[in-house]
């Protein structure tokens, strides 16, 4: 058997070095695959009717491929990382889907995370939220522990982010006024929109986040409060650099794993759910 077992690992290493670089997107450039290669061999084989267990588990494979996309969102051109920004924001702003949505959850960009770029999307919520009468309700994320467990809390100015203890800005559970910030999940209206960050992204909808699993924990919460209020289910929009979208099969996955309805990139929407086809 390890006999059989070694034979078997060397083959699959040998599949992934010739068939690796065509499976990453061409924005990821091909010398990093080598890294993946040791967390990429499948998790397990079958071998005379048993299933054997090889190293390289899906929680692995995720910390392997965070790695290199980060590796290659470091490397982008400060003057590409503008101009996709500014093309993402611009595609975000001027569709009609977001035009119409009054609820909306999005988060609050972090340079040093190297997340697409949202001020100028919060910006304009913030002044539909003040300047008009069917005003946007705007929610963004706060963690509140260790345990995958964030809120999305509603805020009517920039002054109500405060900046955490990793320099993130994210909301005060208290209002100016002493009361207690409203919260997402206990609204009487529903959310129309997710605008998600990530690390990587496919055309299947598939996600790889920090690895702190908080977003895959609300989005699934929030789905069920949809539900058990007949709200239509919200749209999850992903917004990626070009770097970040990797061909299918790519990113590992579980049962925990929420896929996303869209992904907005500097070249344009990519609908992927039967909602996302409809309403975008």
């Amino acid at each position: 058997m390890r006999t059989g077992l070694g034979h078997l690992l060397q083959k699959a290493r040998s599949v992934m070095v010739m068939t690796l670089p065509a499976l990453l997107s061409p924005s990821l450039p091909h010398s990093s695959a080598l890294p993946i290669l040791c967390a990429s061999v499948a998790t397990a084989a079958t071998m005379s009717g048993s299933t054997v267990i090889v190293p390289g588990s899906v929680a692995q494979q995720k910390r392997a491929l965070r790695s290199e996309i980060r590796k290659a969102l470091k490397a982008l051109p400060p003057t590409q990382r503008a101009q996709e920004d500014t093309a993402i924001q611009n595609i975000v702003l001027d569709s009609s889907w977001f035009k119409s949505t009054r609820g909306l959850c999005a988060y609050i960009s972090c340079e040093s995370l190297h997340e697409v770029d949202t001020s100028r999307i919060v910006a304009e919520v913030l002044r539909d939220a003040n300047d008009r009468e069917e005003k946007k309700r705007l929610y963004v994320p706060r963690v509140e522990d260790k345990n995958s467990h964030m809120r999305m809390l509603k805020i009517s100015s920039i002054k109500d982010l405060i900046a955490n203890s990793m320099n993130i800005l994210e909301p005060s559970p208290i209002d100016a006024d002493g009361s207690q910030r409203e919260d997402a999940m206990l609204a009487t209206h529903p959310v129309d929109i997710f605008l998600l960050p990530g690390v990587a992204f496919d055309r299947h909808g598939q996600r790889l986040g920090r690895g702190g699993g908080y977003y895959d924990v609300f989005l699934k919460k929030y789905q069920e409060l949809a539900m058990e209020r007949r709200w239509k289910q919200p749209l999850l929009v992903a917004l990626a650099y070009s770097v970040q979208i990797l061909d299918d099969d790519v990113i590992p996955v579980n049962h925990h794993d929420v896929l996303v309805d869209a992904l907005v990139s500097a070249s344009g929407v990519i609908p992927i759910s039967t909602a996302a086809l409809d309403r975008m």
